[in-house]
């Protein structure tokens, strides 16, 4: 098999103008370029092993990104949330003409895919410390997302507990004093297994929401409900939870039903999720519940379906793609780690409104 140093013996150049025609064509005139070209078809090559060039630059031009939490590669082009997060990340590998690989974090061994992914750095985002470990073992720089950083490791997040009481004190304002609460499922950070997505009931004085550290963006949200239902002299405690999917139409869906199937005299819900309050919406519709009129709903991230629901959803508004960005300069600065919590607003729609 001929080699690149074949061919510039045959065109009479040397090895770095050879090098250049293939990677660095505007350097080299138009003559010499055919010459090599010509070269190289003579002998039959089609150009460098791209793996020659990473042992000898020691760089993949690609970074890893993890999806949220155990699930898996899938998840890039299910989830609206997270396709917007990528949009952010690839934006910025776009800018540095870099690629970006999405790495799975489901199988027996969830840090294979770090211990083993061909890329320059990673962006892990929710994962366990498990996957920190792995990628730290792997000497390249690693930025977490919603998760603390640490004197190691830059941080990206938003503000969930601030998020979460907006999205509350909203409610309470408007006069709302019966909530149920759409949550993501409550599991424990520190030994995560797979999401099961079967939703799941808890009624008031139920222990489990109170004694169970889930992610920090779930324990936030929650955190930021209970802030502003104490303000007010509610208790979260008191309060029916129903634990489903955060991203998934199906598993949101079967939560919606079982609120609704559990809960007969609710005025307004609070989803952890836009995908969850969008499927309250339709369950509201098809059973006749009339929202805003006999239930408000508020939802969390606005996506772009958010907007586009009937009603249009009121909802905490996440920057997605900023946090996307965020997360790779971050990566690609190097320095010293940095902290970041983006804030959050809310968009206020036709989702909710006094209770009749």
């Amino acid at each position: 098999m001929a080699k690149l140093v074949d061919v510039a013996r045959v065109a009479g150049v040397s090895r770095g103008t050879a090098s250049n025609v293939f990677a660095h064509p505007e350097l080299v005139s138009d003559a010499l370029r055919e010459r090599v070209l010509a070269a190289a078809a003579e002998l039959d090559y089609s150009g460098p092993n791209p793996s020659g060039r990473l042992l000898r630059l020691g760089k993949v031009n690609a970074i890893g990104v993890t999806p949220p939490g155990s699930y898996g590669v899938s998840v890039a082009f299910t989830s609206p949330y997270y396709r917007a997060f990528l949009g952010g990340v690839g934006a910025v590998c776009d800018e540095r003409g870099a690629s970006l690989t999405v790495i799975s974090g489901i199988g027996p061994d969830k840090t294979w895919g770090i211990k083993n992914a061909l890329v320059d750095g990673f962006i892990l985002h929710q994962m366990e410390d498990a996957a920190l470990i792995a990628a730290r073992n792997r000497r390249l720089p690693v930025v977490v997302v919603d998760l603390e950083g640490d004197a190691e490791t830059s941080s990206v997040r938003i503000d969930d507990r601030a998020g979460g009481r907006l999205a509350a004190a909203h409610l309470i304002g408007l006069g709302h004093r019966r909530f149920a609460i759409l949550s993501v499922e409550r599991r424990d950070s520190t030994n995560t297994p797979a999401p099961s997505l079967e939703p799941v009931f808890h009624g008031p004085n139920e222990a489990r929401h109170r004694l169970q550290r889930g992610f920090a963006v779930d324990d936030d949200r929650l955190a930021g409900y209970a802030d502003a239902l104490t303000a007010v002299g509610l208790s979260i405690d008191d309060i029916p939870i129903v634990e489903c999917g955060a991203d998934s139409v199906a598993s949101a869906t079967a939560g919606a039903r079982l609120l609704f199937d559990r809960t007969a005299d609710v005025t307004a819900v609070l989803a952890m999720t836009d995908v969850q309050a969008l499927a309250v919406l339709e369950e509201a519709a098809r059973r006749g519940i009339a929202v805003p009129g006999d239930l408000s709903v508020v939802g969390f991230d606005d996506i772009p379906e958010a907007r586009l629901a009937t009603p249009a959803l009121t909802t905490v508004v996440h920057p997605i793609v900023e946090k996307g960005r965020a997360a790779a300069h971050l990566l690609y600065q190097g320095g010293p780690p940095e902290h970041l919590t983006l804030p959050v607003t809310l968009a206020v729609r036709a989702s909710t409104s006094a209770p009749e």
